[in-house]
């Protein structure tokens, strides 16, 4: 309703303004449009009058240009994302949400751990595609029917999540347009499913609006979800009426040369619709210091991504105490937070110090930030006096004794540096207000700044391969592998993270995971398989033993009734998961491969970058699948011009092959090599190919049912007497 009647003020004052030829006219002009969704703040503090007025006047003209209406944020069922504040971008994979050896999604230890050191979370994203989408044919939607459990572990999950109070949403990729394609529209598709399991809404992946038609489809199959665009528009458009919600990489996209000013920006989209909820984020960053005083002041909320990707980019100590406290005095006010008379850049005393104004009924909130590195003491901000007011430090949960002359409160507080400030001003606390002053209280004995600010990567070690029995001579279908000197060289092919520390894999003796490997390793002689492991040779083991997994969900996807189709014998075998892989090679008394065992047989001794040489050989592989469908892999062999130095075949460009298994406290992966021959198109995100000797992809695991895949496949070796 208060929309509304601001609305109603703007068609009013603007009706005014063109009948009078007013100045509001400038509002086209704005001398400070938006830009990548931010608004600068004024240059100088003297213009911060002037700046304000013109913010104002460009809001009401844009609200009648966008034919605005509120109706969506005046839902009931929608009205939770004004007050999420802290939203966990969660990978599927991660460790703590996810035990692989009970097989159980453990809801209640990710949000322990969220509880002790952020202050617990409203929201969480919940990803299970982008990196792996792509190793074969299955779509975004496909990995999240194939997450443990199915539909029913997962909606039973989205439960225990709801029972602790957590909204739970999913992502969706719109780039997802090269793997298997679904019988209805993406919108269908997704109500289908998130009505299934539960969820409270989606996460748009590069996107800046979703279209309609997902509010109408939702709204239609009476399960309507909260759609929260990835990235803010350039300058909102008419999406801003039904998108509630949204999250933000702090990134400028344009030249102007900066990403956080000194000057703090407003998000324009808040600032047209103050119950707008953004939650910025910056995944990369180790120091989140600018990233949250842009949140504070802007009144919102933080995605809290730290499994990023499957690298973990943990919160330091000082980061996430400010995030606790930031989080408890917005939980502890929302309706403030939300007001649609904010003021940012409201006056300050102090160069260095920032405000915004949030005022409410009975009540006005200020939220500060220290933009110096040297801390802020003594009178911070002059307001005006109404008697019997009170006036309330809310981060250090005391109460202020105001300085009152001529109808002005003087205020005055300590900012630590880099800090941060709050004031309630109010006749009467209310019960939740109390509470809230008694939290800061404690809080605040320990100073923000006595935490550590340092960063520190997260170690990884390699799962152990136990050797296997000796072999006197090579085994049949196996090739010797001379014992030698080696140059281990490769590189990771993860799509982000740069070099940082903490990207790709900490091997056996580096001192931090890092994308760029080179080791000089004596390797002790070998057998390895000349093919991968067939369909004939897994029946043979499956004969033996009658394996069957706890978790067969996508076991052996391709075989019917317990047996490989009619002519894929000498077919490589694969929807096999690292698991079963090691179960088949136990049983033939052999082991996987070290991935620079792998490497060794495939390169030999002179760097080559393919097994046969230099230059890329397109006869000496499958021909690529980049259809949407995956058609069955070519018959092992089938391509001797392959084969390696030591005559070692089908390395790169068939299926891709298990080697070693990293782990951290947050993450498991498997090393995969060779590539593969299936290249889905159209997008830069897909799984990336490594089919040159000197690159890996990392492989995220989490458990047999989504790891399986129809382009993973098994070669063994054995150790030499």
């Amino acid at each position: 309703m208060r929309t509304r009647l601001l609305f109603s003020n703007a068609i009013m004052l603007m009706t005014l303004s063109l009948l009078a030829g007013s100045s509001h006219l400038r509002a086209q002009f704005a001398p400070y449009p938006p830009t990548s969704g931010l608004i600068p703040g004024p240059p100088t503090p003297a213009d911060a009058a002037a700046w304000l007025a013109d913010l104002k006047s460009w809001r009401y003209e844009t609200l009648i240009r966008l034919g605005y209406n509120d109706a969506q944020y005046e839902r009931a069922e929608l009205k939770w994302t004004q007050q999420s504040f802290v939203q966990p971008q969660m990978m599927a994979h991660d460790r703590y949400f996810f035990d692989p050896e009970s097989g159980q999604y453990t809801v209640s230890r990710f949000l322990d751990d969220m509880n002790k050191r952020i202050g617990g979370i409203d929201a969480v994203l919940v990803w299970a595609t982008y990196p792996n989408l792509g190793v074969d044919h299955r779509n975004q939607f496909d990995l999240v029917r194939d997450l443990p459990g199915g539909l029913n572990g997962v909606k039973a999950m989205v439960e225990d999540f709801h029972r602790q109070g957590v909204r739970v949403l999913f992502p969706y990729n719109p780039w997802d347009l090269g793997t298997r394609p679904e019988a209805t529209p993406d919108w269908q598709t997704l109500t289908q499913l998130m009505s299934a399991v539960g969820a409270d809404g989606l996460n748009g992946d590069t996107m800046t609006w979703f279209p309609l038609v997902f509010r109408t489809t939702s709204d239609a199959a009476g399960h309507p979800l909260v759609l929260q665009a990835q990235m803010l528009p350039n300058s909102p458009g008419e999406e801003l009426v039904w998108h509630n919600f949204a999250w933000n990489d702090w990134i400028d996209q344009t030249d102007h040369g900066w990403k956080y000013p000194f000057t703090p920006l407003v998000i324009a989209a808040k600032w047209l619709e103050s119950r707008h909820m953004i939650n910025v984020t910056d995944r990369w960053a180790r120091d989140k210091t600018d990233v949250f005083q842009h949140a504070f002041f802007n009144g919102v909320g933080y995605e809290n991504m730290e499994n990023v990707w499957g690298m973990w980019n943990q919160l330091t100590e000082r980061d996430a105490e400010a995030l606790r406290r930031i989080a408890t005095i917005e939980r502890g006010v929302p309706s403030l937070v939300i007001s649609p008379g904010w003021e940012p850049h409201t006056a300050v005393l102090q160069a260095g110090a920032f405000a915004s104004k949030f005022p409410g009924e009975g009540r006005t909130l200020w939220t500060f930030v220290n933009r110096y590195e040297y801390p802020l003491t003594g009178p911070q901000i002059r307001v005006g006096h109404q008697a019997g007011w009170h006036y309330y430090d809310l981060w250090h949960g005391v109460e202020l004794k105001p300085l009152v002359q001529d109808s002005q409160a003087t205020l005055s507080f300590d900012m630590e540096p880099h800090g941060y400030g709050a004031v309630l001003a109010t006749p009467q606390l209310s019960s939740t207000e109390q509470q809230l002053l008694a939290e800061m209280q404690r809080l605040a004995v320990r100073p923000l700044q006595s935490f550590s600010r340092e960063w520190h990567f997260l170690p990884q070690r390699i799962v152990d391969i136990p050797p296997t029995k000796p072999a006197a001579s090579a085994p049949e279908g196996m090739l010797a592998i001379p014992e030698g000197d080696f140059n281990f060289i490769l590189s990771g092919t993860e799509v982000e993270g740069n070099n940082q520390s903490g990207v790709d894999v900490q091997m056996p003796g580096e001192d931090t995971p890092r994308r760029d490997h080179l080791l000089r390793m004596h390797l002790k002689a070998f057998y390895i398989d000349r093919t991968p492991v067939t369909n004939a040779q897994f029946a043979k083991f499956l004969d033996a033993t009658h394996y069957h997994p706890r978790d067969d969900h996508n076991f052996l996807r391709d075989w019917r009734n317990g047996k490989y189709p009619e002519g894929w014998a000498q077919k490589p075998v694969t929807w096999v998961s690292l698991e079963d892989a090691r179960a088949y090679a136990n049983w033939a008394g052999k082991r996987l491969p070290h991935e620079w065992e792998w490497q060794y047989a495939a390169q030999g001794t002179d760097g080559r970058l393919y097994p046969w040489g230099n230059t890329w050989d397109a006869a000496a592989v499958p021909p690529p699948e980049k259809g949407r469908m995956l058609r069955p892999p070519t018959d092992v062999g089938t391509f001797p011009r392959g084969a390696s130095p030591f005559g070692v075949m089908d390395l790169v460009g068939t299926v891709w092959q298990w080697t070693d298994e990293y782990q951290d406290e947050h993450t498991r992966a498997a090393i995969l090599r060779g590539g593969s021959y299936y290249q889905p198109q159209g997008s830069l995100w897909y799984f990336p190919q490594a089919t040159k000797l000197n690159e890996h992809t990392k492989y995220l695991l989490m458990a047999p049912s989504i790891d399986r895949a129809a382009t993973i496949g098994i070669r063994c070796v054995i150790d030499a007497d």
